[in-house]
């Protein structure tokens, strides 16, 4: 793990709390469209001195224009579910470097998956943010930086991250296959989709979060997160078991509302602002 050699200055105040979104299907909606309303409700947020930030699955480089989108200037961005975080610094090309960083040799994971899941699609992310993969995927879903290399370059680079699709699965299916791998030295979640993401061992948005959490120093009773996915339960959990509010969207699974101890109206209702009207009223 690398750290930054910097603290923002205590902002910590009775009232002040962390705030961190998921964004798809969350923040934006499934086609990538941003609601009037959450804009607007996010923005008033960050002005009533609320620390606001996003948690995603998502690469650096399909991060930062989303916030950038929403005008946010996030003391911190979790990325790569946890496995990268950056910390803002305004002298930067991007105004962010990496804060926290996690990484882990896929060589065995992905050798695992490939015995089962022998037609899927391979990626792995490394630090830098960039993507290499073999196989096919939708033009981006993985990031800015992206080669496709054969399966064996995959091995031994030190990953933030491995992504796995298998369109000719059903999610049930594959949820199926996921459970017989084992996977018991990694992190893993399942996204809407056959989409695996693999992450270094005990790392998800929830630890992402801690550090930042640790580093703002905002009790974990002022945490507020929202998300959708089951990439989102690690946090949602962290956020509830800390006295803080876990909230679900509408649209997501059964897991992933389990997990929260309150839930909103969909992504296409806007309910990341219905959300922060109700708990951070003027």
């Amino acid at each position: 793990m690398a750290s930054a050699d910097r603290r923002p200055g205590d902002q910590s105040s009775p009232e002040r709390w962390l705030i961190a979104l998921d964004i798809d299907g969350t923040v934006l909606r499934e086609d990538g469209s941003l609601g009037d309303d959450t804009l607007r409700e996010v923005r008033r947020a960050v002005s009533l001195g609320h620390e606001v930030m996003l948690a995603t699955g998502r690469s650096v480089s399909m991060t930062l224009p989303v916030l950038q989108r929403l005008g946010l200037s996030s003391h911190f961005v979790v990325c790569a579910n946890g496995a990268i975080v950056l910390g803002r610094e305004p002298t930067a090309a991007l105004g962010y470097v990496p804060a926290f960083v996690e990484t882990f040799d896929p060589t065995e994971v992905l050798t695992t998956v490939r015995g089962h899941l022998e037609e899927a699609s391979f990626a792995v992310e490394d630090a830098d943010g960039v993507f290499r993969f073999t196989g096919s995927f939708p033009e981006g879903a993985l990031a800015v930086s992206r080669e496709r290399v054969p399966f064996e370059q995959l091995l031994h680079v030190q990953a933030t991250r491995v992504v796995v699709i298998s369109p000719d699965h059903a999610i049930d299916d594959f949820l199926s296959v996921v459970e017989r791998m084992g996977l018991h030295k990694v992190s893993y979640n399942v996204g809407w989709t056959a989409w695996l993401d693999i992450a270094p061992e005990g790392v998800n948005k929830s630890t992402g979060l801690e550090h930042v959490r640790e580093v703002l120093g905002i009790p974990r009773s002022r945490v507020l997160v929202m998300g959708d996915g089951r990439n989102d339960i690690d946090m949602l959990e962290w956020a509830v078991a800390g006295g803080g509010v876990g909230i679900a969207m509408g649209q997501a699974p059964e897991e992933v509302l389990a997990a929260a101890n309150t839930r909103t109206a969909t992504d296409l209702e806007d309910g990341v602002a219905l959300a922060l009207a109700r708990h951070f009223q003027a």
